[in-house]
Order: structure tokens, then C-alpha cells, then sequence
């Protein structure tokens, strides 16, 4: 690589007469080794425009006399066909090589695309979606996730989980059915994960990321305990949403759910995920759910952020509540018998209540009866046994009390009991105290299932006529034709395309050039070339018929159509983004015979 530009606008990208045009002058073209009067090719291929010098090439690079008197290059080109690559977009890349000169669009522009092809293909396909998820802890944000996706009539499955301690994903892995034997086990700090280079190439495409990163950081009382000036501060968690979007732009979700405390929205982490993501192509959108409003005894309330792919919907207006309901601790309260050895008389804890009291402190202790409409807030430090949360009035005896159970708080939480069976009374109660009020986020991830189905679904009408069925059959080649490319060009004369065959039938050709355009080419010019092939093809004039070099003559595999449809979107981003890395690697040097030594 010889130079490296990131094109806005105002420079580079403009129009003509209606058409548009991208502008390179100067170093931008010098820096290639190309000077006033060299002739070159267009070359389409990878979703990439290359322009490559050629003595005897159909374009030639133009001249600017500056101020000073210098004669600088100019490269100007001006077609609609030619630059479809570009169509929507406000900057490209443009990488320099020896003789080379490439115009690329952004990475965020080709991972947005990518991102959106692959979750419109598997939502037309009806396969589950992959989801990610990192502070995966138990899987309690995954059950929520799941539910709510598969109640809006997505399956889903779990591709691959984070979390740093192992012997919780082996827990999530016995409990929950959205895992599989395709899962990935990821048990490793964030950090750690995400600057291992070995690890993070397996990281695989999701269309939906979960994450609740340790709120520990952001937390009143967990600021307090540490007497931190700001969240950032946390020397264990404070940074990890570098790490997490780091794994995010790895694994290129389409749809983000992020939940946390909600002091951490005003946080610099939040900030910088909030810039980060639109960078990447996201539009976000944050509320903070209450619990109160989905009938949960906790009034919890967590701040949630869901960002979204550009040109897919997202309102929080839209947002299902549910009826009121008169619920009461009795409803969730196990029978324990009034003579069971968990009830208590705490006197310890009544005498610090007392205490405390005295020293102006006003830590009270906290009891509810099974009659109470709602509880205090149960924390993840509750196994202790300390005086501030909540306890249960015993029936009959006023003077005893008891614990919560450990299946008590997950069904006030809105959990089913399985979600902590087989765990200890103590991890039950931590990991239940630092997660969500469920019902919630199952709504937030089904609101997010909605706007995944408008994106992926169209709606289709009938024909009424001959005109509309001629149409309809038109549309319907064309709709072929989208299930590998999203705009189709007609060839220009000179320009060299190359890329595989990706529809052949219905008396057309079409040549996937990446980056989602496609070439239409007559089946009578392009004969005897099968599905899957790779050609190169240039028409040297509109009336004469092309020239076609064979790259790859071996045809595509025989697979259903559903298949094909993925294997398309895959191969070709893979391929794309293979095709994009190589243009910054230096030409390999040429191979040297070494001289024979002086004979013996």
C-alpha cells in the first residue's frame, strides 16, 4: 500500500449534470505512479472500482495547471453505471497501489450492508437467528432476549456466549434450550478476549448482541464503597466498553440490546458507545424500563439501549404494556411451615437497627408480609443476611422473620424456578440480585423482533391484469435476482467486470460485481457459462459482443435454493472483505535465481 484516504463529500463525491461523479486530483493520483497522459482501465470486481494503469487503456488521465504553473493529474469519472457501487454513500475509501488505484466503500458502509443482507436472508429462509452474549453471567438477559424474540415468531439460538466465569456457562448450558452443541463457550475476561487475535478471528456473525456490562462501576453503591469520582474509574470494570466493541464490530449484529443501572447512561462509557455505534451504522435508542409497569413486586428499573442497523425502525412508543394486575407476595411466596427452622428472631440485626437508629444513621430494616403489593429492592449481595433488605414477616409470631428463598426471588424477578436449580443459595441470590426484572426486557426484545420482521418482510399483491401479470413477472425476475445482489447495472462499453455468475435463467445473466451489484448481461452474449462461475467480461463497444476470459470454469455446487441464498451471502462477504484486506499488502517481491557458485 502506497496511501490511504478517507473521501468525504464535499471532496470527492459529487454530481454532474444528475449523474454522479468522483473527483481524485493531485497526490491522491500521483501517489499511484500515474502522471497527465497515462491511460488506464476501470475494473470492477469485489465490490471495488479499480483503476489500473495500461499502456494501451481505454481512459486517460487528465491535467491541471494549478497557480504555481504545476501540471497535476486529474481523474475524473462521471457515470451512474459505473459508480452504483457508490449510490447512498457520502464517503469512500481510496487505496493506493503501484500502477493501482482502488475506490472502496467505507468498511461501515460494507458491514451495514452486510449485516442487513444476512438478516433479511435468514428471516426470508426461516432460520433462527444467531445471538451473541457478552456478561452472559447465567443467561438471565438471554432468557428475556429469547422469550421475546420467539414470541414475535423468531427462533432464535445462542451462537456464542461471554462470560469470565466458566462454571456459570456451564450452568446456562444445562438450563437453557437456546443453547446447542454450535454454541461457543467463551469463558475469559472481556478484555482478554478481545485483544486476543487468535480468539477474536472465531468470533462469529450474529444478527443480535445482548450485553449488560458489570454495573459495579456505575452503581450509587458501588461507586460509594470505592469512592470512585466517575464510573470509568472501576480498575476492573470501568474500560470494558472498549472490549465489548471491539467483539461487537466483530461480530456485526444487525440489532444491539444493551441493558445496565440507569446512572450509567450519563456515564462517558455510554457516551462513547452511543458515538461508536453510529459510526458503525446504528441508530440508537434508549429508555428505562420499570419494572413497576410490567406488574413486577420489584420496582426495578434498568436502562435500555437497542441500536439498530440504518434502514431498519425502531420507536419505544410502540412498546406493549401489559394490563394492571393486583399482585401481592403471596403469590410468589413458597408454603414454608410456620415452625421451620428459616424463621428467626435477628436479634443481632435488630440490635444494630437500634443502633443505628441512635447514631443518626437510618438504616431500618425492611419486612414485608405476604399481603404486600411490592418488595424493596433485592441485591445480589442478599445471602448475607444484612439488616437493610428485605425480610418476611412471619404469619402469627411478630417477632420472627426470614430470608427469601432463592426460587422466591427468581419468581418476584419474574424468572421460572429452573433458572437457578442446581446453583447454591448464595450465587442464586447474587446472580438474581445484579440482573433484570424479566418481563421488560422480554417486551424490549420482542419490539426489536417486530422491527426485524418490517425490515426482512415485504408485502406482495396480486395482479389484475395483463399489464400488472407482465409486471409482476418482471418484478418476480427481479426478485431472483435479489436474492444475490441488491441493484442490478447494465455493462458499459471499456469497463472490465469481474466476479462469478451468480443468475442464470429466464434469459439473463447476471454477474455479481460485490458490494450487492449485480451486471446484466444477455444469456445469447454470454453462452455456455454455468451457475457459479467467475468470469472477466468487457464489452469494447455497444454493438459488439463481449470478450469473456473463463477464471474459474467449475460450476456451483447442486444445493436447494434456500442453501444457495446463504451460501451466496456468505462467500461473498467473506470474499469482498478478503479482496479489500489484500489491497493493503505490498506486492509479493519478484522471485531471484540465485547466481551458480564457482565450480569446485
Amino acid at each position: 500500500m502506497r496511501g490511504y484516504y478517507i473521501k468525504d463529500s464535499a471532496k470527492t463525491i459529487g454530481s454532474n449534470r444528475g449523474k454522479p461523479r468522483i473527483w481524485l486530483q493531485n497526490q491522491e493520483v500521483a501517489g499511484a505512479g500515474l502522471a497527465p497522459g497515462d491511460r488506464f482501465d476501470v475494473h470492477l470486481t469485489g465490490g471495488t472500482v479499480v483503476l489500473k494503469a495500461n499502456p494501451g487503456g481505454s481512459r486517460i488521465v487528465s491535467r491541471k495547471e494549478d497557480r504555481q504553473g504545476n501540471v497535476n493529474p486529474v481523474i475524473d469519472i462521471n457515470s451512474r453505471e459505473l459508480l452504483a457501487l457508490f449510490d447512498g454513500m457520502s464517503s469512500i475509501r481510496l487505496v493506493q497501489r503501484k500502477g493501482e488505484i482502488y475506490l472502496l466503500p467505507l468498511a461501515s458502509e460494507i458491514r451495514k450492508k452486510e449485516r442487513l443482507t444476512r438478516l433479511k436472508a435468514k428471516v426470508k429462509a426461516g432460520e433462527p437467528l444467531s445471538v451473541g452474549s457478552l456478561s452472559h453471567g447465567a443467561g438471565l438477559l438471554s432468557h428475556a432476549v429469547h422469550e421475546g424474540l420467539r414470541q414475535a415468531g423468531v427462533e432464535s439460538h445462542t451462537r456464542f456466549a461471554n462470560e469470565i466465569r466458566p462454571e456459570l456457562l456451564e450452568h446456562s448450558a444445562r438450563t437453557h434450550d437456546h443453547w446447542s452443541e454450535d454454541t461457543i463457550a467463551l469463558a475469559a475476561p472481556m478484555q482478554e478476549l478481545a485483544f486476543d487475535e487468535s480468539a477474536m478471528r472465531h468470533i462469529p456473525r450474529t444478527e443480535v448482541m445482548e450485553m449488560g456490562l458489570p454495573c459495579s462501576g456505575a452503581s450509587v453503591a458501588g461507586r460509594a464503597k470505592r469512592g470512585t469520582e466517575k464510573p470509568e474509574d472501576h480498575p476492573e470494570v470501568g474500560h470494558l466498553v472498549v472490549a465489548a466493541l471491539m467483539i461487537l464490530a466483530k461480530a456485526n449484529p444487525a440489532v444491539v440490546i444493551f441493558e445496565n443501572v440507569v446512572p450509567y447512561a450519563s456515564s462517558a462509557s455510554a457516551s462513547i458507545l452511543r458515538n461508536q455505534l453510529r459510526d458503525l451504522g446504528y441508530n440508537t435508542h434508549e429508555t428505562v424500563l420499570k419494572g413497576a409497569d410490567f406488574n413486577a413486586l420489584e420496582h426495578r428499573d434498568r436502562w435500555c439501549m437497542v441500536a439498530v442497523t440504518e434502514g431498519m425502525h425502531f420507536d419505544w412508543s410502540m412498546l406493549q404494556l401489559p394490563s394492571k394486575q393486583p399482585l401481592t407476595l403471596s403469590d410468589v411466596l413458597d408454603d414454608i411451615p410456620d415452625d421451620h427452622p428459616m424463621w428467626s428472631e435477628m436479634k443481632g440485626l435488630k440490635a444494630k437497627q437500634e443502633r443505628d437508629i441512635a447514631a443518626g444513621k437510618g438504616f431500618l430494616m425492611q419486612t414485608f408480609s405476604p399481603d404486600s403489593p411490592k418488595i424493596a429492592t433485592i441485591t445480589k449481595g442478599y445471602a448475607k443476611v444484612r439488616s437493610t433488605d428485605p425480610k418476611i414477616k412471619h404469619p402469627t409470631n411478630p417477632d420472627l422473620l426470614r430470608q427469601l428463598t432463592a426460587a422466591e426471588h427468581a419468581r418476584i424477578k419474574q424468572f421460572p424456578d429452573r433458572i437457578i436449580e442446581g446453583l447454591s443459595n448464595t450465587l442464586a441470590h447474587e446472580l438474581l440480585g445484579q440482573s433484570i426484572v424479566r418481563d421488560p426486557f422480554v417486551a424490549a426484545a420482542k419490539l426489536s423482533a417486530n422491527s426485524i420482521l418490517a425490515f426482512a418482510n415485504e408485502l406482495q399483491t396480486k395482479p389484475r391484469s395483463v399489464d400488472n401479470l407482465a409486471q409482476a413477472m418482471s418484478l418476480e425476475m427481479l426478485d431472483s435476482a435479489s436474492k444475490v445482489v441488491a441493484e442490478i447495472r447494465a455493462p458499459l462499453k471499456g469497463v472490465v467486470y469481474e466476479g462469478p455468475v451468480s443468475v442464470n435463467d429466464l434469459g439473463m445473466v447476471i454477474q455479481d460485481i460485490g458490494n450487492g451489484v449485480g451486471i446484466l448481461h444477455r444469456s445469447d452474449a454470454l453462452r455456455e457459462v454455468r451457475l457459479g462461475e467467475i468470469l472477466k467480461v468487457q464489452y469494447p463497444s455497444a454493438k459488439t459482443e463481449p470478450v469473456i476470459h473463463h477464471i474459474n470454469s467449475d460450476p456451483a455446487p447442486a444445493v436447494t435454493p434456500a442453501l444457495q441464498e446463504a451460501m451466496n451471502v456468505s462467500a461473498l462477504a467473506v470474499n469482498d472483505q478478503e479482496h479489500q484486506l489484500s489491497m493493503f499488502d505490498s506486492p509479493a517481491p519478484p522471485i531471484s535465481t540465485p547466481r551458480p557458485g564457482p565450480r569446485m
